[in-house]
């Protein structure tokens, strides 16, 4: 069930509503609110940017504290907007990839955004678990796909058993494009907007279909409601703040 959008300030972070019947598992989207921060990161800050290190450092430290996660615990990547998935053994961060995936305990994977489209997956049957960054690259390219595709081989999952979510990013509304990107997505995907004369494009619905279309039943899916634009007071939007802005954090992991 989707959470309606409010106007309220935001905690910390918050925490998918189709996560809740699984308390082993720790799974949260951060806020921008909380952290220490100052200017354009304001205020939780979790990298990728011009930001000060000790302060990026400091905010992954609180973020991850009030999840109750030794920062030593978690795994990350530098990502490039590309399609490759990294199994995930030990916690590291890693070069070069766009989605992590592990079945250890105790390994909280972790992905950045800031109007890219984020996507945690949960099995619980094999305790296998995944988060993906879906820049529109990686998203036209079928990065949910290839990662479901990749626990089915690594770790036996059928995605029949998964529970999807497909995070805060930039909405249909906000997200123009000229038809260089345009033409790389489905119809059902884009719309023409006469009055800007450019492309709409909605990230979130062709990153749900993915999952569906990988097998993961549609009642076990969770879209999240909000936008890092509309709602850029409570989250960070690389497109709205010009560049000049911080980034969120959507993580995933069995205690």
């Amino acid at each position: 069930m989707l959470a309606s959008p409010t106007t309220e300030k935001l905690p910390l972070f918050r925490k998918p509503q189709i996560f809740a019947q699984f308390p082993e598992l720790i799974a949260a989207e951060s806020t921008r609110h909380g952290g220490v921060s100052t200017g354009h990161y304001n205020s939780l800050n979790l990298g990728g940017s011009q930001d000060l290190q000790e302060n990026i450092l400091r905010n992954n430290h609180i973020f991850f504290g009030a999840l109750g996660v030794p920062f030593e615990q978690v795994a990350k990547a530098h990502q490039v907007h590309g399609t490759d998935v990294v199994i995930v053994t030990k916690p590291a961060r890693f070069e070069g990839f766009d989605a992590l995936m592990t079945n250890i305990t105790g390994i909280q994977l972790a992905v950045t955004v800031a109007d890219c489209t984020p996507i945690l997956i949960y099995d619980p049957v094999t305790g296998a678990v995944a988060a993906i960054h879906a820049g529109w690259r990686g998203t036209v390219g079928g990065i949910v796909e290839k990662t479901v595709a990749a626990m089915q081989a690594n770790y036996g999952t059928n995605p029949e058993n998964c529970v999807g979510y497909v995070g805060t990013c930039i909405d249909e509304c906000s997200f123009e494009v000229g038809d260089d990107v345009a033409q790389h997505f489905a119809t059902v995907y884009k719309r023409w907007d006469g009055n800007t004369g450019k492309f709409l494009v909605d990230l979130k619905a062709s990153n749900r279909d993915q999952l569906i279309q990988s097998g993961v039943k549609h009642v076990n899916i969770e879209v999240s409601p909000y936008s890092t634009v509309l709602h850029n007071n409570d989250y960070f939007s690389h497109r709205a703040e010009k560049g000049l802005t911080g980034r969120l954090l959507v993580t995933i992991g069995r205690r």
